[in-house]
C-alpha cells in the first residue's frame, strides 16, 4: 500500500511499539492529529446548523457586534500558526521525499492542523457577531489538547536529541509557543467576560454606535482581516454599479471620529495650557495637536516602520534566488533559505505584509488627519462667532481670510498629518539602505549612494520652485477670479456702457499672467519627473562603472539586481523628502495664521475678562445663561456640553434700570477700533413697547448707534444699560434685527423667515402679507420652499429685503431693530410695511420697535425720534417736542417733506422695481454652487504626491538591460548609451505632454470667457452666477493644473505595467498561463472600483461646498446671529456639515485603500509567479540565472504600477466633466455685435438731437417667451422730459433695456436721430446713450476707473461730474482724490454714495439723451431733492427718460407715458393727464393718496 500512515518500510516495522508507545515517532504524530480532529467535529455541525438557521431568521445588521478581549492578539496569533503550519507541512514533504515509500504521518498531522486553525478563526468570528461567549469553551479545550500533545512531541524530540539545528525541533518549538498563548487569550476572555466557571456572567451590550443604525462606517468594529483588506467595504464598491452611492449610503460617523468628539479633546489640550499664573500666554497649537492626536500617528509610525523594513526583504530574496538559481538545497534550518522555491513564497508573504502594513499606516493617518480638520474648524467657527465685529469691518480678518483658514490652512495641517509618519520613516530606510547596499557591493555602492545624496538638494529646488509657481499662479488665479466674478456681477451696466471688451482684457491680461507662471509650473514639473527618472539610473550606472573599474569585472547578476531594486527603495524617501519639507514648512505658516486668528479680539469677552466695567451694557445682553441651551440639548448631552463650554455666564454685570426704558445709553462713547469714524457723547434712551425712529443725513452714524446698544462696537466710555422687565413668553435676550444689506441663508424663504423658530401658520402668514411677499412667493418655482442660497442670489434687493424685515417680524423677541428697511424698497411697498407690518404687527404684539430711516413722512407715526448728526445725538424727543423746541429743525424737515406733499404719499404704485425683481424671478433655478469657494486645488496634487511612497518613484527601467558579468567594455559602453536614451526621452515626452496640456487650457479658458462675456443678458437671468463662475474658478484649475500631469501619469504607469508584463513572458513564456486570471481579476476590481470612485469623489465635492459656503454666510452675518442669539444653532448646523463632508472623504480615503490592497496583493501574485515560473522553468532548463534577476525586479516594479493605472484612470475620469461642463457653455449664442450698418457710417456726435421715434414696436425676451411690449407707438422730440410709470409688470423697463437693443425686438423698430437702432453695431449704439440704473454697481479699482475706465475725460470734466453729483467735497477729502481706492462692490461707501457715483458716470458721457431707471430708493430726501434740481439743470438740453417709482417725479413730466400689460395706453403732459377724471394716470395717483 502505497499510502500507509506510517509508512511501509520493508528494513523495520514502524508499528511496533516495543520501546513504549510515546516512543513510537508514528504514535506521537497520530497523537497530535487527535485535537485538530476533535475541533473539526464539534465546529462543524455548529457551524452549519446553528448559523445557517439563525442567518435566515434574524439578520444581524452589522458583521460584528463587538470584540472579546484580546481580539487582535487572537488574529495575529492565528495567522502566524498558519504560517508555521505552512512551514511544518513544506518541511513534511522535503523528509518525506527522501524515504524509501509515502510517510503520511510526517505532513499529514500538519496538514490537518492547518485546517483546524483555519476553522478556529471562522468559528471564533461566528461566536463573536452572534455574541456567544459560551461556546468559546470548545476552542479552549482544542488549545489545551494541542499544546500537550505539541509539548509531548517536543520532549521527545529534546529525548532523541534532535535539537535546534533541526528545523523540525524549531518548527515544534514554535507550535508549542503559540498554542500556549492562544490558551492564555482565551483564559484571559474567561477572566475578563466571566461567561463559565463565575456565577455572574458579565453582561456587554455593543459600541453605541452600532446600535444607532445610521453609522455606516465600519471600520474600527469589524474585524482584524477585515480591517487590514477593507473587505466590509466591498458591498458598497460592488453596489456603486448597480446605484449610485448617496449620502444616505454613506451614513453617520462614528461618534469618535465626529468633529465634537475631537473638538474637545483638542479645546481641552489647548486650554489646558494657559495656566493660572500666566492667563494671557498663547497656548501652542502644536503641543495641542500632539496631546490630542499624538497617539494614532505613533500607531501609524510603527506600522510604517515595519513596512520599510520588510520593503528590504525584496532585493535581498532576488538576490538569493538568483544566486542559488539550479543549486540544490539541503535539509538544515540553513539551507532551507538556500531553497529557491522558500526564497520565492518568503517574497510573496513578505510584500504582502508589507503592503499590508504601509495600508495601514496610510489609513490611520488619514482617518487622525480627518479628525483633525474636524475639531480645527470648530474651533475656527466658535472663534469666528465670537470675533469682535470691528475687526471684520477694520479689515484686520477679512472674510478672505476666514475663509483662507477654512479651505487652505485646516487642509495643509491635515496634509502634514498625512506625511508626518515619513519625517521619522526616511531616515531608518536610507540608512539601512545605504547599509544593505554596502554589504552587498562594497565601497562602490557607496559612490552610487553618494550620486543620490548628492541629487537630491537639486529635487529640493526644483520642488521649493514648484511651490513657488505655484502659489504666485494661485494669486494670479485669484485675481482673475475677482475681476471675472465683478464683471457677471455687473454684467448688466457692463453692456449698456458698451463696456464688455475693456473689463475682457483685463481679465486676458491677468490670465496671460497666469499662464506665464503655469507654464514655468509644467516645466518644473517635468523636471522633477525627469530627476526622479534620472537619479537611480545614474546612481545604478556609477556604482556599476565604479565597480568594474575596482574590481575589473562587474558585479555578479545576484548582486546587480538586489543593488538595483535598492537603488529605487532608496530614491523614493529623498524624493519625497523635500515634499515632506516643503509641507511642514506650509504647516509652520498655516499654525501661526491659526495662532493669531484664536488669539485676536473677541466681542465684550476681553473687556469683561479684565474686569472692566465699559462693557457692563454688553454683558447685560449676552448671557445666554443655560437657560435657552437646555432646552435644545436634552435629546443630546454631546452638544449641552459644546454650548455649556462656550458661553462664560456673565450674568452678574447687569445693571438695572427703570421700567419704562428697553435700553438706555448714558453718555456712550464708541468706536470701531482706532481710525474710524466714531460715536461720541452719547445719551438715549428707547422707551418700551414704543416705536423708535432713528434720523439724519446719509453716513451720521444711524446704523453704528444700533450696533453700539447691540454690543458690537468697542466702548471707550459710558454704558448700555438693558431693561430687566420682560414678558415671559419672549426670548429673553435676544434682538430681532434687521440689517441695512440684506443677509440670507442658503435655504429656503420659510427656514429664512421662522430662522429656526418654530412654525406657527398663522403668524406665518400674517408676516409674509405685511412684507407684501406671496407675490413674490407665487413666482418661485417651488413657492416658500424655494432654496434662496448663497448671498440670495436669485432674487433681488427688494425682495432679500423684504425677506429680512420678514424675519425680524416673525421671531418673538421683545425689541425689534430694523436699519432702513426702506432703503431698496418702492414707496408703495415701503407704505404697506410701515402700516401693516410696523404699525399694526408689531404694535400689537406691544414690541419695542426701533427703526432707522430716511422716509421723513414716517416721523407722524413714530412715538420717540432721535436726531443725528455727524455721529452724535443732535436732538431725541417726540415730534411734538421737537416742534416746539427745535423750530428751524422742523421746518427742515417739513419742506423736505413738502417738497414731495402732493406725490409722497400717493406715489405711484409698485414701481418697475418690485416689477422686475418679480420678473428676474422668473429666472431658471439656481443651483447651489459656490462662489467664494477659494479652490485651492493645491490638495489633488498633494493627493498624488502622498501616493508617491507607494509608487517606488516613477522611473523607467526600460533602460536596463542584464548585467552579465565581463570583462568585455562594449557592454559598458551600450549600457550608458541605453541609460542616456531612457532618460532624455522621458524628458521629452513629459514636457510635450504638459505644454500641449497647457495650450488646450489656453484656449478653452480664453474661448469660454469671450462666449460669457458676449452671451446675451437673458442667458444671466437663467444661469445661476455661482455656475457661471464654477466653470471659471474649480474647472480651469482642473483643465489648467490637473488634467496634463494625470494624463502623463496614466500613460507612463500604463506603459512601464506593459513593458514589466512583456520583459517577464518574454523571458518564462510560463507566465502567460497565470496572466489571464489576473488580468480578469484585475478588470473587475478597476470596473469597481472607478465607479465608487467617481461618487464618492462628487459626494466629497457636494458637501464641501455647504460647509464653506456656511462658513461664509456666518461670517457675513455675524452681527445678525448674535443678535438673535442664534450662536448655539448655527454650531450645531456646521458640526453636522463638517461630519458629512468628514465621512464622505473618511469613505473616498478608505475605497483607496481598498483598491491598494486588492492591487498590490495583485502584483505579489505577479511576483510569485514570475518567481515560480521562472524556477520551475529552470527544471525544464529554460532562463539563466541573469535573466531570472531580469524578470523578477520587473515583476517588482509592477505592483507600484498597477494601482497607479487604476487611481489616474479614475481621476482622469473625475477631472474630464470639467472639460465638459466648459464645453457646454461653449454652444452659448453671443450677441449680434455686428449690425447691418459700418461703424464709420454713424456720423461722429450721432444722436446730435436726441429725437427719438417708435413704430409699431413689439419686444420679447426670448423667441419662447410671451412679448413683454406690444405694438407700440410714440415720439419724443430732442431735449424733452419724458416720464414712465405704469403698474408692475407693465413693461417699463423693458422699454429702456430696448433702448439699447438688450432685448428681442421682433417687430416694429426705434429711431433715434433717423437710424434705425436695429442697424447699428451693438458696441457703437451702447456706447452713444446713458443709463443709470436701480441698482448701483462699482468696481474695484480707483474712483476714475469707475467714472471713466475708457480713460477717455479730462480730470476737470470728472470733477464737474462729481461736483454735479453731491459727491465733490467727499471725493476731495479721500486719500488720493480720483485715484482713492474703491473696494470689491464699492463696499467702502454707503448705498447711498454708490448710488450717486452711478449718477456721475452718467453725467460724465455727454450723451444726448439719458434713461433714468429710477435711481434714488437709498438716498435720504435732503440729497434726492438737490438731485431732481440737477438733473433739470444739467440735462436742460437733453432727452430725459424717466422710468417712475414715484409718481412725484415725474407729475410735471412734458410727456407722461402710461404702460399697462405692455401695452401704451396714455401718453399727454403731466398736468393733462391728471386732469382727465377717469385716465389711468390720474387712477394711479389716487390710489396711493
Amino acid at each position: 500500500m502505497a499510502f500507509s500512515f506510517c509508512g511501509d518500510d520493508q528494513s523495520f516495522n514502524s508499528y511496533s511499539v516495543k520501546g513504549g508507545v510515546l516512543n513510537n515517532g508514528c504514535f506521537v504524530d497520530a497523537l497530535n492529529l487527535v485535537p485538530h480532529v476533535f475541533l473539526l467535529f464539534i465546529t462543524f455541525p455548529i457551524l452549519f446548523i446553528g448559523w445557517g438557521s439563525q442567518s435566515s431568521k434574524v439578520q444581524i445588521h452589522h458583521n460584528t457586534w463587538l470584540h472579546f478581549p484580546g481580539h487582535n492578539m487572537r488574529w495575529i496569533l492565528t495567522f502566524s500558526l498558519l504560517f508555521v503550519h505552512v512551514c511544518e507541512f513544506a518541511e513534511g514533504i522535503v523528509s518525506n521525499k527522501m524515504m524509501g515509500t509515502n510517510h503520511l504521518h510526517l505532513f499529514m498531522p500538519a496538514f490537518m492542523g492547518f485546517i483546524a486553525a483555519t476553522t478556529s478563526v471562522v468559528y471564533y468570528h461566528n461566536i463573536e457577531t452572534s455574541n456567544f461567549p459560551k461556546l468559546l469553551l470548545v476552542l479552549f479545550v482544542y488549545w489545551v489538547l494541542a499544546f500537550v500533545t505539541k509539548s509531548i512531541k517536543l520532549w521527545k524530540f529534546a529525548a532523541y536529541n534532535v535539537g535546534p539545528q533541526h528545523l523540525r525541533f524549531c518548527i515544534t518549538a514554535l507550535l508549542v509557543v503559540l498554542y500556549g498563548l492562544l490558551m492564555g487569550v482565551e483564559v484571559n476572555v474567561i477572566r475578563v467576560r466571566k461567561y463559565v466557571f463565575f456565577a455572574n456572567p458579565q453582561k456587554v451590550k455593543p459600541p453605541e454606535d452600532l446600535q444607532d443604525l445610521g453609522v455606516r462606517f465600519l471600520q474600527p468594529f469589524v474585524n482584524l482581516l477585515s480591517k487590514a483588506t477593507y473587505w466590509w467595504m466591498n458591498p458598497l464598491i460592488m453596489g456603486a454599479h448597480k446605484r449610485p452611492i448617496e449620502l444616505k449610503k454613506i451614513g453617520k460617523l462614528p461618534i469618535a471620529m465626529r468633529a465634537i468628539t475631537n473638538y474637545l479633546r483638542l479645546k481641552d489640550a489647548y486650554e489646558d495650557q494657559r495656566t493660572p499664573e500666566d492667563p494671557n500666554r498663547a497656548p501652542s497649537i502644536w503641543r495641542s495637536m500632539y496631546r490630542a492626536f499624538g497617539r494614532p500617528i505613533l500607531l501609524s509610525s510603527t506600522f510604517r516602520y515595519l513596512a520599510d523594513l520588510l520593503g528590504f526583504a525584496g532585493p535581498l530574496c532576488i538576490s538569493g534566488i538568483v544566486k542559488y538559481h539550479g543549486v540544490n538545497a539541503t535539509n538544515s534550518t540553513a539551507g532551507l533559505l538556500q531553497d529557491t522555491s522558500v526564497l520565492a513564497v518568503l517574497l510573496f508573504l513578505a510584500l504582502v505584509l508589507q503592503r499590508t502594513f504601509l495600508q495601514a499606516s496610510y489609513y490611520v493617518t488619514i482617518e487622525t488627519g480627518i479628525n483633525l480638520r474636524g475639531a480645527l474648524l470648530a474651533m475656527i467657527y466658535n472663534k469666528m462667532l465670537r470675533l469682535s465685529t470691528s475687526n471684520m469691518s477694520m479689515g484686520e480678518m477679512t472674510l478672505g481670510q476666514i475663509n483662507n483658514l477654512v479651505a487652505i490652512e485646516t487642509n495643509q495641517l491635515m496634509w502634514f498629518l498625512f506625511l508626518c509618519p515619513n519625517l521619522w520613516a526616511m531616515p531608518v530606510q536610507i540608512v539601512m539602505g545605504v547599509i544593505l547596499l554596502y554589504y552587498l557591493l562594497g565601497w562602490s555602492a557607496l559612490v552610487g549612494a553618494s550620486v543620490i545624496v548628492l541629487l537630491a538638494p537639486v529635487q529640493y529646488l526644483i520642488a521649493t520652485k514648484l511651490a513657488d509657481t505655484q502659489k504666485s499662479s494661485l494669486e494670479h488665479s485669484t485675481d482673475r477670479l475677482k475681476k471675472t466674478s465683478e464683471i457677471l456681477k455687473g454684467i448688466k451696466l457692463l453692456k449698456l456702457y458698451a463696456w464688455e471688451n475693456i473689463f475682457c482684457d483685463s481679465v486676458e491680461d491677468t490670465r496671460g499672467k497666469e499662464l506665464t507662471s503655469l507654464r514655468t509650473f509644467a516645466f518644473f514639473t517635468s523636471m522633477s519627473i525627469f530627476m526622479n527618472a534620472a537619479i537611480p539610473i545614474a546612481a545604478v550606472l556609477a556604482t556599476f562603472v565604479t565597480h568594474h573599474f575596482l574590481h575589473k569585472t562587474g558585479p555578479t547578476p545576484s548582486e546587480a539586481f538586489a543593488a538595483l531594486a535598492l537603488f529605487h527603495i532608496l530614491v523614493t524617501p529623498l524624493f519625497l523628502l523635500s515634499t515632506v519639507v516643503r509641507f511642514a514648512v506650509k504647516a509652520l505658516v498655516s499654525v501661526q495664521k491659526l495662532g493669531e486668528f484664536l488669539q485676536s479680539d473677541e466681542i465684550g469677552d476681553d473687556s469683561w475678562r479684565n474686569g472692566d466695567m465699559s462693557v457692563s451694557m454688553e454683558a447685560g445682553k449676552k448671557n445666554l445663561g443655560g437657560v435657552s441651551t437646555k432646552a435644545i440639548n436634552r435629546k443630546q448631552p454631546m452638544r449641552y456640553q459644546m454650548d455649556n463650554y462656550e458661553q462664560p455666564t456673565r450674568r452678574q454685570l447687569r445693571p438695572t434700570e427703570t421700567e419704562d426704558v428697553a435700553v438706555k445709553v448714558s453718555n456712550g462713547f464708541f468706536t470701531w477700533g482706532s481710525n474710524l469714524s466714531t460715536l461720541s457723547d452719547i445719551n438715549i434712551r428707547i422707551p418700551t413697547g414704543q416705536l423708535t425712529m432713528i434720523v439724519g443725513q446719509v453716513g451720521c452714524g444711524k446704523s453704528s448707534l444700533l450696533l453700539a446698544m447691540l454690543g458690537e462696537m468697542q466702548t471707550i466710555d459710558g454704558r448700555v444699560y438693558w431693561s430687566k422687565k420682560v414678558t415671559p413668553s419672549c426670548n429673553r435676550y435676544s434682538v430681532a434685527y434687521a440689517t441695512q444689506k440684506s443677509w440670507l441663508l442658503n435655504a429656503t424663504v420659510e427656514e429664512n423667515i421662522t430662522f429656526g423658530s418654530s412654525f406657527n401658520k398663522q403668524r406665518y402668514k400674517a408676516v409674509i402679507d405685511a412684507c407684501s411677499l406671496q407675490p413674490d412667493i407665487d413666482l418661485l418655482p417651488f413657492g416658500d420652499q424655494t432654496e434662496i442660497g448663497e448671498r440670495g442670489i436669485n432674487l433681488s434687493g427688494g425682495q432679500r429685503q423684504r425677506i429680512c424685515v420678514a424675519r425680524a417680524l416673525y421671531q418673538n423677541t421683545n425689541i425689534v431693530f430694523l436699519d432702513d428697511p426702506f432703503s431698496a424698497l418702492d414707496i408703495h411697498l415701503s407704505d404697506h410695511l410701515m402700516q401693516e407690518g410696523i404699525l399694526k404687527f408689531l404694535q400689537d404684539d406691544k414690541r419695542t420697535v426701533v427703526l432707522v430711516t430716511h422716509k421723513l413722512q414716517y416721523l407722524i407715526h413714530a412715538d420717540w425720534i432721535i436726531a443725528m448728526k455727524d455721529g452724535s445725538v443732535l436732538r431725541e424727543g417726540t415730534l411734538k417736542d421737537i416742534q416746539t423746541h427745535d423750530i428751524e429743525l422742523y421746518d427742515h424737515w417739513k419742506t423736505l417733506m413738502n417738497r414731495q406733499d402732493h406725490g409722497l404719499e400717493k406715489d405711484v404704485q409698485q414701481d418697475s422695481q418690485t416689477t422686475l425683481e418679480r420678473k428676474t424671478l422668473r429666472r431658471a433655478f439656481y443651483s447651489r454652487e459656490a462662489k467664494n469657494q477659494m479652490d485651492d486645488e493645491d490638495e489633488e496634487e498633494e493627493e498624488e504626491e502622498e501616493d508617491d511612497d507607494n509608487m517606488s518613484t516613477t522611473t523607467n527601467r526600460r533602460s536596463k538591460i542584464p548585467w552579465r558579468p565581463s570583462h568585455d567594455s562594449p557592454y559598458l559602453t551600450v549600457f550608458i548609451v541605453l541609460c542616456a536614451a531612457g532618460i532624455t526621452l522621458c524628458l521629452i515626452t513629459s514636457l510635450t505632454v504638459e505644454f500641449l496640456g497647457l495650450s488646450a487650457a489656453t484656449n478653452l479658458h480664453h474661448n469660454l470667457l469671450n462666449k460669457i462675456i458676449h452671451a446675451p443678458i437673458r442667458f444671466f437671468d437663467i444661469t445661476p452666477l455661482g455656475q457661471i463662475l464654477n466653470r471659471f474658478s474649480a474647472d480651469t484649475n482642473i483643465i489648467d493644473q490637473h488634467i496634463p500631469p494625470t494624463l502623463e501619469s496614466l500613460t507612463r504607469s500604463t506603459l512601464l505595467c506593459l513593458s514589466a508584463i512583456g520583459v517577464i513572458s518574454s523571458i518564462t513564456p510560463g507566465f502567460l498561463l497565470t496572466l489571464v486570471p489576473l488580468a480578469v481579476a484585475f478588470y473587475f476590481i478597476q470596473k469597481y472600483f472607478r465607479v465608487a470612485s467617481k461618487d464618492l469623489q462628487d459626494l466629497d465635492d457636494s458637501t464641501q461646498l455647504p460647509l464653506l459656503c456656511h462658513f461664509s454666510e456666518t461670517a457675513e452675518g455675524l452681527t445678525t446671529i448674535r443678535a438673535f442669539r442664534h450662536e448655539a444653532r448655527f454650531k450645531q448646523r456646521m458640526l453636522e456639515l463638517t461630519d458629512t463632508n468628514n465621512t464622505a472623504y473618511l469613505f473616498l480615503s478608505a475605497a483607496n485603500r481598498w483598491l491598494e490592497v486588492r492591487t498590490d496583493y495583485l502584483g505579489a501574485v505577479i511576483v510569485l509567479t514570475a518567481a515560480g515560473a521562472s524556477i520551475w522553468g529552470h527544471n525544464i532548463g529554460l532562463p539563466s540565472g541573469g535573466l531570472v534577476g531580469l524578470a523578477l525586479t520587473y515583476a517588482l516594479t509592477v505592483t507600484n504600477y498597477l494601482n497607479w493605472v487604476v487611481r489616474n484612470l479614475a481621476d482622469l475620469e473625475v477631472q474630464m466633466a470639467a472639460v465638459k461642463k466648459v464645453n457646454s457653455f461653449l454652444g452659448t449664442e453671443s450677441e449680434n455685435y455686428e449690425g447691418t450698418m459700418d461703424a464709420s457710417q454713424v456720423p461722429e456726435n450721432w444722436p446730435q438731437n436726441g429725437e427719438i421715434k417708435i413704430q409699431d414696436l413689439c419686444v420679447r425676451y426670448d423667441p419662447v417667451l410671451k412679448p413683454v411690449l406690444k405694438h407700440v407707438n410714440m415720439f419724443i422730440e430732442p431735449g424733452q422730459k419724458v416720464g414712465i410709470c405704469g403698474r408692475t409688470g407693465s413693461g417699463k423697463s423693458s422699454l429702456s433695456l430696448a433702448f439699447f437693443n438688450m432685448v428681442d425686438i421682433f417687430e416694429g423698430k426705434i429711431v433715434i436721430d433717423g437710424i434705425d437702432i436695429c442697424k447699428l453695431p451693438l458696441q457703437t449704439l451702447r456706447s452713444r446713450l446713458s443709463i443709470i440704473l436701480q441698482d448701483p454697481v462699482l468696481f474695484s479699482g480707483s474712483i476714475r476707473f469707475n467714472l471713466d475706465p475708457e480713460r477717455t475725460c479730462t480730470d476737470d470734466r470728472l470733477w464737474e461730474a462729481l461736483e454735479i453729483a453731491q459727491l465733490k467735497n467727499m471725493v476731495k477729502a479721500l486719500p488720493g482724490g480720483l485715484d482713492a481706492v474703491v473696494t470689491e462692490g464699492g463696499e467702502n461707501f454707503s448705498l447711498g454714495q454708490r448710488q450717486l457715483f452711478c449718477l456721475a458716470r452718467a453725467f460724465v458721457r455727454k450723451s444726448s439723451i439719458l434713461i433714468m431707471d429710477e435711481a434714488t430708493a437709498s438716498i435720504d430726501m435732503a440729497t434726492e431733492n438737490i438731485l431732481q434740481k440737477v438733473v433739470m439743470t444739467a440735462f436742460a438740453d437733453r432727452t430725459v427718460v424717466t422710468i417712475a417709482h414715484r409718481v412725484s417725479t415725474i407729475l410735471d413730466a412734458e410727456q407722461v407715458l402710461v404702460f399697462s400689460s405692455g401695452i401704451l395706453v396714455e401718453s399727454d403732459s403731466g398736468p393733462n393727464l391728471l386732469a382727465q377724471e377717469d385716465s389711468l394716470f390720474s387712477v394711479l395717483v389716487r390710489t396711493h393718496k
